[in-house]
């Protein structure tokens, strides 16, 4: 089965599959070397351009791989009407073409719309500043499904030997989201598959790291592609996979004395309001109901007689 993320992309090709039309897994090129880049802090926009379609190439870091045929169209009839109104940016190579850092969608649905060249701005990046730049635009975007996001978060760890809580701060995220993308990697390689391919949800990839063993959490993947069951259907099976279900073998609950029956119906006909007698962690207590101050007053006066209406 293939990798449901690949690390190295070129170009796409556009194929059937079921009701959802994707783009295809990337095919592997060679990527020319960069030019010298400079530092983090110096790294800026130089300029804006525009320049063919043809000499504008994928970031095989690109952390998005799937781009959906429908958004392709929509935006390339956009684009037909109006023109690319936001210039893709993109780092210069040395063989003189341009890697996108950010835009490659808008790239897509120009050729789409048979624009021979687009505006581009130029930003000098190298290899992780470019992967880096290139996730957290998509970030913002909401562009990314969970597997993705979460192979982008590993790229900059260890591409950058960065930590958890450094990565977060890159991309304005709290480091608990992070870890709990990351922990999105252990799921089956099926699993895999299937939450990047929008197969099942992010609800259901939680149910499934829940079960701690690798044959329960493949055959909990099964189950919800087999049965199409919902997040809490998955939930509900995950704990029993768990063995976190198993109340019928918990010790009895203490049965209620007959004597605790007994004088909680009799102080429900006395005081007429509902009474509960109740046993709680070893210690035993009288739960009387009232609606307002006037039924406490009324309640008070019967518990403890009626001698101060006398006075």
């Amino acid at each position: 089965m293939e990798a449901p993320v690949s690390t190295r992309l070129a170009s796409y090709t556009i194929e059937e599959e079921a009701t959802e039309v994707v783009l295809s897994e990337p095919i592997p090129r060679e990527v020319a070397s960069v030019i010298p880049a400079l530092t983090a802090d110096e790294a800026a926009v130089k300029s804006t351009d525009e320049v063919s379609v043809d000499i504008i190439f994928p970031n095989p870091d690109q952390p998005r791989t799937q781009f959906k045929k429908e958004e392709i169209e929509e935006l390339a009839t956009s684009i037909e009407k109006d023109g690319l109104l936001q210039p893709i940016l993109v780092r210069q190579m040395a063989d003189g073409t341009y890697q996108i850092i950010a835009g490659e969608r808008r790239w897509q649905a120009s050729k789409a719309a048979g624009l021979e060249k687009v505006p581009i701005r130029i930003k000098e990046a190298d290899d992780n500043q470019a992967l880096e730049l290139a996730l957290i635009e998509n970030i913002q975007r909401s562009d990314l499904n969970p597997i993705e996001e979460a192979y982008g978060y590993r790229r900059l760890m260890e591409r950058r030997s960065m930590t958890q809580a450094e990565v977060a701060q890159a991309v304005s995220k709290g480091r608990s989201t992070v870890a709990n993308a990351l922990r999105l990697l252990d799921l089956p390689e099926e699993a895999q598959q299937l939450l990047y391919e929008e197969k099942i949800t992010a609800g259901h990839a939680r149910a499934i790291l829940s079960v701690p063993t690798a044959e329960g959490r493949a055959s909990l993947t099964n189950k919800i592609v087999e049965n199409g069951l919902t997040v809490r259907e998955a939930e509900n099976l995950a704990r029993l996979l768990s063995g976190k279900k198993e109340s019928s073998t918990a010790a009895p609950r203490p049965a209620t004395p007959p004597v605790f029956k007994s004088v909680a119906k009799t102080l429900r006909e006395t005081l007429k309001t509902n009474v509960r007698v109740k046993s709680s962690k070893g210690k035993n207590k009288i739960e009387i109901e009232f609606k307002d101050e006037e039924d406490l007053q009324r309640l008070i006066h019967e518990i403890l007689g009626s001698d101060d209406e006398a006075e």
